[in-house]
Formats: C-alpha cells, structure tokens, sequence
C-alpha cells in the first residue's frame, strides 16, 4: 500500500467485496474512498457483469479500445482485485479465510445463495460476531418477491419513480419514463454506506457487528420524498409533471430565444424579482401569482405569461440577469459541458489515474471533500485478478497453496 499525504478517515477498515454490477460497487467504491481497503471477490474468467457492458471501453496508448469497460471503470476505483471461483470447496475456503480478516463484507447474491458455501449472514456472524455484513438484493430478505431478482429499470418502475417521470400524460411525449442513470441502485448503494458506517460505530461501541438488510425497492419508496408525503398526506396519487415541480411555480424549464434554461423561484421574494427583470412588476402583485401556493393553482394561467416573456431574451441574457438578481436558474449542459464547466474544474471534478493499459485514464471525482481525511486516489479500477496472489500472501496463503489453486483454476 503506498504512503498517503493525509490520513483517511476509514483507514484500517477492511472490506470484503462480493458485490457486481452497480449498488454493491457504488457502496465499496464510496468506503475506499474514504480509506477503506476494498477486496473485490470476482469471478475467474469474466469478472463483475460490467467489466462486459461496453462500448465504450477504456482506450490503450495507442487509441485501441481495451477490454476495460467505461461502465466497470465508473464503481471500483481504489480496490484490489482476486479472481476465485466459489463454486470450488477450495475456493469457499478462501473467502471464509478472508472474512475472517475482515470489518465488513458486502455481497449482492440472491437471498439464501450464500448458505450454499457457508457465507450467509448467520454462518459468518456466528463464527465472527465483529462482522458488519451488508447484502443488496432487489426486494429485501423477506417478503413476497424476496426472492425475485432486482433490477434498476423494474424497481423505477415498480417503486413509483416511473410514474412521476417524464412529460405529462396530457401532451405529447407523456407516459412512463425512467431516470437517465440507475438512480435506485445509486441511491441503494449510499443507503448501505450509511448503514455500513452506524454498524461500525455500533461495533466499535459494543464489539458486536449485524446484518444489513438493504433493498432497491425499500430505497426506492423512500426517495418518493415529497411525492410519497404528498400521497400520504391527500390520499391523491401525483402524476408525471415533465420538467415542472409538483409543488413550486414557476419551478422548470422555460424555452429562450436560442435555446432552453431553468428557473428555480424557490419563494416569493424571488418571484417578484423575477417580475422586475422581466418589466412585469404587476405579476407579483396579482392575487393570483403573489403566493406560491396561489401560483400552484394558477399554474395554468400564470405559466403561458412566462413563457412568452422568456421566449424574447436569449439564454445568456437571462441568465446573467437573474444571477445578478440571485433568483435561482441554470443552464442545461451536455455531460461533457457539465465535466468541462470552469465550477466543475475548479472542484476538481475529474481526476487522471495511472491503469495499466494506459496513463490516460480519466474517472470522476468523488464529491466527498474532507478538510482533515480527504479523498486519495490509491488504486485505479483493477484488471481482473490483478491482486491475486498478493492478496492472498497477505491472509497468509502459503505460496506452494496459491499455485495449486491457480493451476486448479481456483484463482486467476
């Protein structure tokens, strides 16, 4: 491991890795971050799914694609990679090993996989009462569908998100519409961090650890946010509003002389100001519009106004205006206008990391910034079994065990 500038809050802590695809690595990529040392268990031969789900793929020296997965490079920096297979007793064994050196293990098996080779939650917390374990399935350990698998796309779907996504029913485009990036099992994977750092601190309290129960449909229902409470509260399901705000107006996006941008009016200060740089000082004293919530039941009638007013300026001059005013508004950039943006730069948004098959790896920043345990960039996002041995001397594997299992096949 090399030396670090600063100290990392979770430095020391170890994480045992049996997670794929997104939730899982989301979480571990977020703990490593922060210091922890991440082991990602992977299988021989293909790896985690994502490794696969290209193009893109990270580009060689020479501009050649790798076999490097922009989705797989995007979850895993700062871990280290063994390739076992736990399908083979010997294989099982060494996980075991391992969770026995371990503060935390993360895994995103179907509910009961893991009893087949004695790394279940009960096994392991029986034989090592110190371990948090966090397993991520689609619908929890119990329940109905606690069996069925979870994916991103179905639980938007099943979890409400769709229903309230996209433009609405009433013109054109209208109908269900999914979130742009796997925002279930983003948000599922910042759950389970959460929940992974209350366990530790319980643990180093008491020296007990637990089992972590995390599920996308549960995160789901809970990023409802207002809209759940709104249902709650009015017994009235809320439908799909496109780029408008349920309950603020104006809240959206507005069409501008050479474009688009969004205005934010958060109260009604800010909407008289808006009034005023619009030379429609009347709007802020019209009973109708001088309220949000008469503003929201007037959306109808108020929101035409706005948009003919909006449509006479360009997208800079309205901006500059409204910022100088402070009445919330925005842009709205490509991806690559948005990594591009001097604020962006200035945050250090994207960060270069040394790979293996290239020096011109670039990934994005973690937005976690510590004044006293910042972020460190340790590790780029392994090959497949890249740390094997390594990792495996380290548990104190003898080296005559390590090529038997590779000549096996048990490791890679």
């Amino acid at each position: 491991m090399q030396e670090l500038p600063t100290p990392q809050a979770l430095a020391g802590v170890r994480v045992l890795d049996l997670s794929r695809v997104l939730a899982g690595p989301w979480c571990t990529q977020t703990l490593a971050d922060l210091g922890a040392d991440v082991i990602k268990i992977e299988r021989p031969g293909s790896g985690d799914d994502t490794r696969a789900w290209g193009p893109p793929y990270l580009k060689d020296a020479d501009g050649h694609d790798t076999s490097e997965a922009a989705y797989f490079l995007g979850a895993n920096r700062n871990k280290r990679s063994l390739a076992v297979d736990l399908a083979s007793p010997q294989g099982q064994a060494i996980v075991r090993r391992l969770a026995g050196q371990v503060d935390v293990l993360v895994e995103n098996f179907k509910v009961g996989d893991l009893a087949r080779y004695g790394l279940d939650a009960q096994s392991l917390l029986a034989e090592h009462p110190g371990l948090v374990i966090c397993s991520i399935t689609g619908f929890g350990q119990t329940g109905p569908y606690a069996e069925r698998a979870g994916y991103d796309y179905a639980v938007q779907g099943m979890g409400g998100l769709m229903s309230v996504t996209g433009e609405r029913d009433d013109l054109p485009g209208g109908g269900p519409q999914k979130v742009g990036v796997a925002v279930a099992d983003l948000f599922t994977g910042m759950y389970a961090t959460v929940a992974i750092l209350a366990a530790l601190r319980h643990r180093d309290a008491t020296g007990l650890g637990q089992a972590i129960d995390m599920a996308l449909f549960d995160t789901q229902l809970a990023m409802l946010a207002n809209l759940g409470s709104n249902y709650l509260c009015t017994g009235k399901v809320p439908g799909r509003m496109g780029n408008a705000h349920q309950n603020i107006v104006p809240y959206q996006v507005f069409e501008v002389a050479d474009g688009h941008l969004i205005l934010a009016v958060g109260n009604d200060r800010q909407f008289a100001k808006f009034c005023d740089i619009a030379g429609q000082p009347a709007w802020a004293a019209d009973p109708r519009f001088a309220t949000n919530a008469e503003r929201v039941r007037h959306r109808a009638v108020l929101v035409p106004l706005l948009a003919q007013a909006l449509r006479e300026r360009t997208r800079d001059d309205w901006l500059a205006a409204l910022e100088a005013a402070k009445v919330p508004c925005g842009a709205i950039n490509t991806i690559g206008e948005a990594l591009s943006d001097p604020q962006a730069q200035a945050r250090g948004a994207v960060v270069g990391m040394p790979h293996p098959l290239t020096d011109g790896l670039r990934v994005v920043a973690s937005p976690m910034k510590l004044s006293a345990t910042p972020v460190h960039y340790r590790h780029a996002p392994p090959l497949l079994g890249q740390h094997s041995d390594e990792l495996l001397r380290e548990a104190g594997c003898a080296e005559s065990d390590i090529a038997a299992w590779r000549a096996a096949g048990v490791i890679a």
